[in-house]
């Protein structure tokens, strides 16, 4: 039987949110961004009188300002943003227990056990995009399909407030079409690998000889044709059964340009402390250290290394981001942004294997100390406590990303 697949994605999320709560706003060009002094200052979404302006998601917000002087910025609400996502999914739940959020602003549902083709599939979307403005005031853009990318495609083939349907007889005329960087997992970078081989539409990258694919993207290669090809067959999650957490990090835009490594490690210190706080609290212990840097030139690359031991020590997860940073940037320009990760966990309950090269005791002794000032900071705030380098520039450390920047990991598989 073929399934029915719907992905439903709420339309300028952030935004309409906002309108919806400040009707002083609606009639005006707004944005969601982050805080222009402190230098976040990208857009993180916009509403539909914004996008007439083609003012766009990601960009600085001084240039979205140069396209639209009357352009209304409003900082992000998490909270309000989380508490509207939750009612969505509650929605989606009086139609399927398998609701897959991608996000807070997009789910995928498998009704396959209420619609029996395509057709009942769009009957049932039309239902829940009324449901959903009715109960909550914003529009969704619904792609139904008969399997996840294609579904995704079609929530975003047509805005706002539309349904695409997306069938084995008519994907080719679709889906082919369309660029290749509109395909799920094709960043930019894969789009400019793809592109210099003559990879323009996913029409193209359906149509190339796998071994060619995977020769330029490894294993990606074969992934991404099967997703051209509407090959996949990745099932929707269980809402109550989502995939556990792949990975726990936190990056910034610094308040100024860091011009040098002490700048650098300042930042990188407040980071892998929320990093590792986190992983501490979740019971977890992480292998692999990533880090993500940006130039004021906006160039980026992201870096990583296996760590001989596992670990949720704030200073061993610090010391190997700047180490990874001393390796791989040389200083041709200064910083803008940068961020830790870090991913291969394990319960930190488990057993491992010591060797002759560790101080074991000493290493207990960091992590129990990490843990008293994590009780401090629980009680009495993040800046109870702070190692002398994070005195030496109040203006970089100055600021909270376990409490200030929301992360919401996730994954497709």
């Amino acid at each position: 039987m073929e399934r029915v697949i719907l992905h439903s994605d709420c339309n300028s999320f952030y935004a309409s949110v906002e309108c919806l709560h400040r009707p002083d706003l609606r009639d005006k060009p707004v944005a969601v961004g982050g805080d222009v002094e402190a230098r976040h200052g990208i857009i993180l979404t916009k509403n539909q009188i914004a996008k007439k302006f083609n003012v766009k998601t990601g960009e600085a917000i001084w240039q979205a300002k140069q396209k639209c002087p009357e352009l209304v910025i409003v900082p992000p609400d998490f909270p309000l943003y989380m508490r509207f996502s939750k009612m969505a999914h509650k929605v989606y739940l009086n139609y399927t227990d398998k609701v897959e959020p991608f996000g807070l602003d997009e789910c995928w549902l498998d009704i396959s056990s209420n619609a029996h083709n395509l057709k009942e599939g769009f009957e049932f979307a039309k239902k829940i995009s009324r449901q959903i403005k009715c109960e909550l005031g914003i529009t969704v853009s619904i792609g139904v399909s008969y399997n996840k990318v294609f579904a995704k495609l079609g929530s975003d083939y047509k805005k706002p407030d539309a349904i695409t349907v997306i069938k084995k007889d008519n994907f080719k005329e679709i889906v082919w079409p369309l660029p290749a960087g509109d395909l799920l997992y094709v960043g930019k970078a894969t789009a400019r690998k793809l592109s210099s081989i003559g990879i323009h539409t996913i029409g193209e990258l359906a149509n190339t000889p796998t071994n060619i694919l995977n020769s330029l993207l490894g294993k990606w290669g074969g992934l991404l044709h099967c997703f051209a090809n509407g090959l996949d067959t990745t099932p929707v999650c269980q809402y109550d059964n989502q995939p556990t957490v792949k990975s726990i990090g936190n990056s910034t835009t610094a308040p100024r340009d860091l011009e040098n490594e002490e700048d650098v490690k300042i930042i990188l210190f407040v980071l892998a402390d929320s990093v590792a706080r986190r992983l501490r609290e979740q019971g977890l212990k992480a292998k692999t250290v990533c880090i993500s840097v940006r130039d004021n030139q906006l160039y980026s690359f992201t870096r990583q290394r296996t760590l001989n031991r596992y670990t949720n020590i704030t200073s061993e997860i610090e010391r190997a981001g700047m180490e990874l940073f001393r390796k791989y940037y040389n200083w041709n320009k200064s910083i803008r942004s940068i961020g830790i990760s870090v991913t291969d966990f394990v319960s930190d309950t488990i057993s491992v294997q010591t060797d002759l090269f560790s101080n074991e005791l000493k290493r207990e002794k960091k992590e129990k100390l990490d843990r008293s000032v994590d009780n401090l900071k629980n009680r009495f705030g993040s800046y109870c406590v702070q190692p002398a380098i994070l005195l030496a520039d109040r203006e970089l450390s100055g600021f909270d990303p376990k409490k200030e920047h929301t992360i919401h990991p996730e994954g497709y598989f």
